[in-house]
Order: C-alpha cells, then sequence, then structure tokens
C-alpha cells in the first residue's frame, strides 16, 4: 500500500498525542508528556499557529507524524525549518515512511526559502543517527544545546532588570 504525507487536520489531535506519548516512551522518558490533546488544537489549528504537523498514512491508516515550526538564522537572514518530533510505528519501520517524512519537510524548507532544516536526536538513538546520516545529514557537534524550564526559567523571568 502507498504512503501517503498530509498536514495535519484537527481530528488528528487524538492520534498526534497518542505517537508523542510512544515517542516519549521509545526516548525513556514515559511521563514527561504533559501536553494535552487541548494544548495541540491550540498550537496547531489556533488563531496563530507557531507550530505545524505532517501526517503520514498507510492507506487510511496513521502510521507517523512530524512536528516542525519556524527558527531564524541571524548569519542567513533567513528562516529555518525545525523538526521537533518525528515518529514512525514500529511495525511500520522499514517501509520508506521516515524518509518520506523527512523528503516532505525538505520540500517544505525549501519552498519556503529556509535556509537549514535542522533536528536534535538523542547520543544514544544510533538506529536514527544512522538514518539521518544515510541521507546526508550531519551531526553539529560543536553546539551544546542548553534548557531552562520548570523554576529556573520562571526564576530568570521574575529576577529584576539589572
Amino acid at each position: 500500500m502507498a504512503i501517503d504525507i498530509a498536514s495535519a487536520r484537527p481530528e488528528d489531535v487524538p492520534q498526534i498525542h497518542a505517537f508523542v506519548t510512544e515517542l516519549a516512551i521509545y526516548e525513556r522518558e514515559p511521563d514527561a508528556v504533559l501536553a494535552t490533546e487541548q494544548d495541540f488544537h491550540r498550537v496547531l489549528f489556533g488563531e496563530s499557529p507557531r507550530a505545524f504537523a505532517v501526517m503520514c498514512r498507510e492507506g487510511q491508516t496513521p502510521i507517523g507524524f512530524a512536528l516542525y515550526f519556524y527558527n531564524f538564522s541571524t548569519w542567513l537572514g533567513r528562516h529555518g525549518l525545525y523538526l521537533e518530533d518525528l515518529y514512525v510505528t514500529p511495525e511500520h519501520r522499514g517501509k520508506g515512511a521516515g524518509k518520506a517524512l523527512l523528503q516532505h519537510l525538505a520540500r517544505i524548507a525549501v519552498a519556503e526559502g529556509c535556509g537549514r532544516f535542522e533536528w536534535s536526536v538523542l547520543d544514544w538513538n544510533q538506529p536514527a543517527i544512522d538514518f539521518y546520516e544515510s541521507m546526508g545529514a550531519k551531526p553539529q557537534s560543536e553546539w551544546i544545546g542548553y534548557r531552562l524550564t520548570g523554576d529556573a526559567l520562571n526564576a530568570l523571568a521574575d529576577a529584576p532588570e539589572t
């Protein structure tokens, strides 16, 4: 059966939430998903969407998805497309769905004039690393990602200006 990729629709939100939960389990963070279906509705389909998703189906069966947003490179003076999540169900891996999702997003990036298409991968996820490198992606090992969340984020936001 052919693989089809199309923009997600509001009725896809429960499946997107389920895929995100499955991905979190795969990434060894089963309790990390705090987002609700309502959060995905608001972010993807609200008044001013800032994130976007595509669904991957085999026939009528959802087998994966990708969620992305746009960032910006001051050096290039152009937006980039940042892939937040890509997931294909285990029983459908090896059929070309992951590659089809990446190709679809690459086409969006090119059509939108993006200068980059970027994502992160966990350092232990060798199958994903091998997959990405097989398509010509290069690791950005000179950059170290940083993150502020929870109390640290609130403390910085609430700190008096100097």
